[in-house]
């Protein structure tokens, strides 16, 4: 077989939030056609980056009182131990903020210019006048023009389907700020790729580049019309890269992102002394790319125009994939299945993922649904009942004795394993992974089917069968072998574990065809745990309990809210619940308040609780209001309090404030629906 040069990437995620199980189903197939590839003896190299420019890092920075640079750092960091968690591999993970992509960006950005496709005209677009910032579609809701439905973003309805411009929403506002954004002009940069739809028809309807049911659908919404120009650039304040011959306007983080697939590579030949032009500009190197299906346009339109412009390698395959349900549903917070990819982590195998995935994936757009039952149910039928029990029930057999020195007559089993090869690498190849883990598992049931049969477990009882007993594990654990090989890409711990119990590292695809004999065998350790319902509903509520979190963080982060109250008066000393239920607190309304001439700070109110219940208190709030406006307001009062008797008259209460004192006092009051009387809870 000759040996392919292939470069692979997937789509960057980006450096503003953690990496989740969605997020997963497209890193976990990519690395596991890259396994794959590797494992055939091809010299493919996977690639990737956080993608870190645009308005939305820049406006977190901000709220989080840091750089750009400073935040981009941490959540890499995050994103890394995340990838490495799943057993996700990459030759070179890069950054966008890289001085490698900008010199790309550069060198491509010249080859537009030189190419006359760059043009430049005036755009209006709504502007956040607090965070001083032009929004995009995804920072604008408001009520759609169409159906009036509201809490829509700029660009679509999910109600109704319509698509139109932020400034055609009813009533918008800025997620960022909250406030009512104002029309503002700028001059943008534009690509005009109309001027390659002659080659983009043929790229893409070539049947050799992308799944046929993307060629149809771009063939019928935009192929058939002039190409639409492409909006490049954004204009200051904006986290990016400052555009060469344009001042004051940067490139929009859609121009940057993809170009980091090539400034990864590039950082990784710098590292490793290897030529740059074999992996980018040389017909004979593919290159694979891995998305979603929400960022076709980009990768199948524009992407493929700015690399026949450059002259780099255009791509051999975009292989295009479909989202991740939970329960057949949308990932949701309040339901604790939006899972991030550390709760998992604390609670689940990331191998029970990866193998789990695989059994669903195809090479269609098809979503893949993640059935929590079915996922317990199949990880333990097939992982630990079927593929790990070959090893359990037959190694330790043969710790003393080792494999047979020659292979018995199994009546054809690996003989037939080894002919389902080929069969299995194609589905590999077109990322059938379902295909290849049924191919797999059915050799499995006939591997325990034998085993089931020969029963070592009795052999071993027999001292006058126990070369019988050795020829039966060396061929069940040789079958246990083949059938790693064949899951290698998937379960990479697994092989790692299967070399060291068999002393022999799975580091080739033909290990596959020929078994092992006469190695020892080493003490067989625990491969792998059953999940129990216990663990999953654990992660859920987890994840719920990340939610709720991170709403409240997102809340401190939006109002900016300072530390100087707190630090000025500290926390009291904790107290208990029964502590606590001694204060009777109540709503009450205030029915007389009078100034009290002899002191300077107290306000005489008459507090009404209900019927004719009265309490005449005394509150410290002279120099923040005035009687008059206190009248029929709803406060809050504790009602027990002992009565404390003042030169002024009795206080039979206390009503509650905030603030230090003097002006800056602030009563507090129950929310639109409360009555005198109600106790406080």
């Amino acid at each position: 077989m000759p040996q392919r040069r292939i470069l692979v990437t997937a789509a960057l995620p980006y450096a503003n939030g953690d990496i989740h199980i969605g997020h997963l189903v497209e890193y976990i197939q990519t690395d596991i056609w890259v396994r794959f590839q590797k494992l055939r003896g091809h010299e493919c190299r996977f690639f990737c980056a956080d993608d870190t420019h645009g308005t939305a890092i820049m406006i977190r920075a901000r709220q989080e009182g840091r750089s750009e640079e400073a935040l981009i750092a941490d959540v890499r960091e995050k994103h890394i131990a995340d990838f490495t968690g799943f057993n996700i591999e990459f030759d070179n993970y890069g950054s966008t903020n890289s001085e490698q992509n900008r010199k790309v960006c550069h060198q491509i950005w010249s080859s537009l210019r030189e190419a006359g496709l760059v043009h430049e005209k005036e755009v209006t677009q709504l502007f956040d006048v607090q965070e001083n910032t032009f929004l995009a579609d995804r920072f604008v809701k408001g009520t759609c023009p169409k159906c009036k439905a509201t809490d829509q973003y700029g660009d679509n309805c999910d109600k109704c389907g319509s698509t139109y411009t932020p400034a055609d929403l009813i009533d918008p506002v800025s997620t960022l700020s909250n406030t009512t954004p104002e029309l503002r002009t700028a001059s943008h940069l534009f690509v005009r790729i109309e001027d390659l739809h002659g080659f983009l028809d043929e790229w893409t309807q070539s049947g050799h580049h992308l799944q046929s049911e993307v060629a149809n659908y771009l063939k019928g919404h935009f192929l058939g019309d002039p190409l639409r120009d492409w909006d490049i650039s954004r204009p200051a304040p904006y986290f990016g890269f400052e555009i060469p011959d344009s001042p004051g306007n940067f490139w929009y983080v859609w121009f940057d992102a993809p170009i980091g697939y090539i400034a990864s590579t590039l950082e990784w030949c710098e590292n490793n002394n290897e030529d740059f032009d074999k992996w980018w500009k040389n017909p004979e190197t593919e290159v694979h790319h891995f998305i979603g299906k929400d960022i076709t346009y980009f990768h199948t339109l524009f992407w493929p125009a700015m690399l026949k412009t450059s002259g780099f390698n255009l791509p051999e395959k975009v292989h295009i994939h479909g989202f991740l349900t939970v329960d057949g549903e949308k990932m949701s917070k309040s339901k604790g299945t939006f899972v991030k990819a550390a709760t998992y982590l604390n609670h689940l195998d990331p191998a029970c993922l990866r193998y789990y995935y695989a059994s669903k994936l195809g090479s269609r757009l098809d979503d893949l649904d993640l059935n929590l039952d079915e996922f317990v149910q199949k990880v333990n039928s097939d992982l630990v009942g079927k593929v790990v029990n070959l090893a359990s029930r037959s190694a330790k057999f043969v710790a003393q004795t080792g494999l047979s020195s020659a292979y018995p007559d199994d009546e054809g089993l690996f003989e037939y394993g080894a002919s389902r090869s080929e069969a299995i690498a194609t589905a590999y190849e077109n990322c059938d992974y379902n295909g290849a883990m049924r191919e797999i598992l059915a050799l499995a049931d006939r591997a325990n089917k034998y085993v089931e049969d020969q029963k070592p477990w009795e052999l071993r009882k027999d001292e006058d069968r126990q070369q019988e007993l050795q020829d039966i594990c060396t061929i069940a654990l040789n079958l246990f072998r083949q059938i790693v090989v064949y899951l290698t890409p998937v379960l990479p711990r697994l092989s790692g574990q299967t070399g060291e119990l068999l002393n022999d590292p799975i580091t080739s695809w033909d290990q596959a065809q020929t078994p092992l004999t006469g190695t020892s065998v080493s003490k067989f350790q625990h491969m792998f745990k059953r999940i129990e319902e216990k663990q999953v509903d654990a992660m859920t509520e987890e994840a719920k309990e990340d939610a709720v979190a991170a709403e409240s963080e997102v809340a401190a982060s939006q109002w900016n809210d300072s530390g100087d109250a707190l630090e000025a008066e500290p926390m009291s000393e904790e107290c208990t619940i029964d502590d606590f239920v001694k204060v009777d607190l109540r709503v009450a309304r205030i029915v007389e308040a009078n100034s009290v001439p002899e002191a300077n700070k107290l306000l005489q109110l008459t507090l009404s609780l209900g019927g004719d219940e009265r309490r005449n208190v005394f509150a410290g709030i002279k120099a923040a209001y005035e009687p008059e406006e206190l009248i029929g307001r709803l406060v809050i009062c504790c009602a027990n309090l002992k009565p404390r008797k003042m030169r002024f008259g009795t206080s039979e209460g206390m009503v509650l404030a905030s603030g230090p004192g003097g002006k800056d006092v602030f009563l507090l009051s129950p929310d639109e629906g409360a009555v005198p009387g109600q106790r406080v809870h």
